[in-house]
């Protein structure tokens, strides 16, 4: 096994590995991702979508490594097996952060790297995405995409009304501060800002504070989603 590289790295071969390809020769998927395949770190994943017809709907996705990241908020290798996109659980997500560029590369033939956040069955997600069409005369028979997962944080299903100083903590707490350091910033006891971590753990049904700081940044994310 290769020693994994950057997503920088990987994204690079895939680009010199697609301008070596021509029009008048298609090229097969294959024939692009070959030498990166072994590359891929558990975050990665690398799936060709074969464009059978007009419907996106009946678009086939073809996973040719998955990802090695689990998780116990979204089993994504399951979700994101083989299967037509018409057959995904999350249509909306489909319809909204996938179809969309899908469309975009077919018509002008050319990649397209981003850094996507969206909500995937209600849980906020971000990755970063290269997408590179097959170089042809007539439309694409396939697209290639590498992945490369950022976070994915699900909001806290209970809402609890927080205080100013709460408010304070959270914002202290999520920029990596110490309940000591909290304490000192905010001029309160070390014991004050205990208590409040584990009455604010309670109340989100947070297993620890590592866990109630990504609720609790899961839930601003989940707010600025809701705004646009």
């Amino acid at each position: 096994m290769t020693k994994d590289a950057s997503f920088h790295t990987v994204t690079q071969k895939l680009l010199d590995a697609w301008l070596k390809t021509t029009p008048t020769a298609p090229a097969a998927p294959e024939d692009i991702h070959r030498d990166v395949v072994d590359l891929l770190t558990i975050k990665m994943r690398l799936t060709v979508i074969v464009l059978e017809g007009e419907d996106p709907f009946g678009w086939q996705l073809q996973v040719v490594r998955p990802s090695g990241f689990a998780s116990s908020i979204l089993n994504i290798n399951t979700l994101f097996a083989n299967q037509r996109i018409g057959d995904f659980k999350d249509r909306s997500y489909m319809e909204s952060a996938v179809i969309p560029r899908y469309r975009e590369v077919i018509a002008s033939q050319k990649p397209s790297m981003e850094l996507v956040k969206t909500r995937l069955l209600g849980v906020n997600i971000a990755y970063e995405r290269l997408i590179l069409p097959q170089k042809t005369a007539a439309k694409p028979a396939w697209l290639l995409t590498v992945t490369n997962g950022r976070f994915m944080f699900n909001a806290p299903e209970r809402q609890a009304r927080l205080d100013v100083t709460d408010e304070a903590v959270i914002q202290l707490l999520t920029e990596g501060a110490t309940a000591k350091q909290i304490a000192t910033e905010l001029g309160i006891s070390h014991r004050t800002v205990e208590h409040r971590l584990e009455r604010m753990k309670e109340r989100y049904g947070a297993k620890n504070t590592v866990h109630l700081a990504a609720m609790l940044v899961a839930m601003h994310l989940h707010r600025e989603n809701d705004k646009s």
